[in-house]
């Protein structure tokens, strides 16, 4: 099969070559299409997709991607916002987990956040009232909360998850969250067999720095699921170990969402695992499950001896070199 891969700005071209090291070496018969977008090709090509590279992405259905700058200031639109908006991705999946041998304060969270992706206060509607006053608005629908709230609970229970937990602010904006929590507890009525509850934002984001065990799956609107997906990343060690799905009905897209490092790019320094894992998750999807679970052990256990692993998790192995342990491991 045919899967486009996006390296992107930075350290993406050298973790990019971590992918396809591995994938070769899983022997999974993905023919990998290379193209280029991100702030660096935009500086050369005055755009930041190169072209064919979104009809090749409908064509295939299936695409990887690095880390993407967009350029500050010159009018151009963030590029995962382009390509959500473009194919519909309109669930986004982060799966947090600890994992042994990265040093955290906690070493028991195992849980994932289902976000969505197509509207919220990222719709981007938003416009000056006057001079001195700026206006956003915050859109929420029921078709969107209903489908997102829907994906949490298939999620749950194709992958054995005992609860869905809403995420939402409904006491205040109770039109809006309070819609969105509405859908949510309607959908929870079609799943009896999964516990759900519900958390106010705010008091989520304590509980989570205090007993992060006592969440299973979380569903929240985009802004919500944006941010709790950074702080949940940090309590399992930080992005370096955060991978993404982004999930529409006819294209997924995968990726690291950590950013594209440029203080070490182009010295073989970066950690690879994020875009590693991401890469897994694509095999899942794929029906390729041995391979993904052969690729998440390697991962798994090459960090745990920490023998061979990079300088942000205490080592001192190069990209290539951790790249090469994990082969061996495979």
């Amino acid at each position: 099969m045919k899967a486009v891969l996006i390296p992107g700005d930075g350290i993406g071209r050298e973790i990019a070559q971590s992918v396809k090291a591995v994938s070769k070496a899983l022997d999974t018969g993905i023919e990998w299409l290379e193209y280029e977008a991100g702030a660096e090709y935009a500086a050369n090509h005055g755009e930041l997709l190169q072209p064919g590279l979104l009809d090749e992405i409908e064509r295939c259905g299936w695409a990887l991607k690095g880390p993407t700058a967009t350029p500050i200031g010159k009018g151009f639109r963030s590029i995962n916002v382009q390509l959500r908006q473009r194919f519909s991705t309109y669930a986004n999946l982060r799966p947090v987990r600890s994992l042994p041998g990265v040093p955290t304060r906690f070493d028991n969270v195992d849980l994932v956040i289902v976000r969505e992706n197509s509207e919220d206060l990222y719709k981007g509607i938003e416009y000056m009232l006057d001079e001195n006053t700026a206006n956003g608005i915050k859109l929420i629908t029921r078709g969107a909360s209903l489908r997102i709230c829907r994906f949490a609970f298939d999620y749950a229970r194709r992958h054995g998850r005992k609860k869905v937990t809403a995420v939402h602010k409904a006491n205040i904006m109770k039109l809006t969250d309070g819609l969105f929590l509405n859908c949510f507890r309607e959908v929870a009525a079609e799943y009896p067999e999964i516990e759900a509850d519900d958390v106010i934002i705010d008091a989520l984001c304590m509980k989570l720095v205090q007993r992060p065990e006592q969440f299973d799956v979380l569903v929240a609107p985009n802004l919500y699921g944006d941010i709790i997906s950074d702080l949940c990343a940090g309590l399992v060690g930080g992005l370096g170990f955060a991978p993404s799905a982004n999930i529409g009905d006819k294209v997924r897209i995968y990726e690291a969402v950590h950013g594209s490092a440029p203080d070490i790019a182009g010295k073989n320094l970066a950690n690879p695992s994020a875009i590693l894992m991401a890469f897994a998750m694509m095999l899942r999807d794929l029906d390729h499950g041995e391979a993904a679970a052969r690729l998440t052990n390697a991962i798994h256990s090459l960090v745990q001896e920490g023998t061979t692993v990079t300088a942000d998790i205490g080592g001192s192995a190069t990209t290539t070199e951790f790249t090469d342990a994990l082969i061996a491991r495979l």
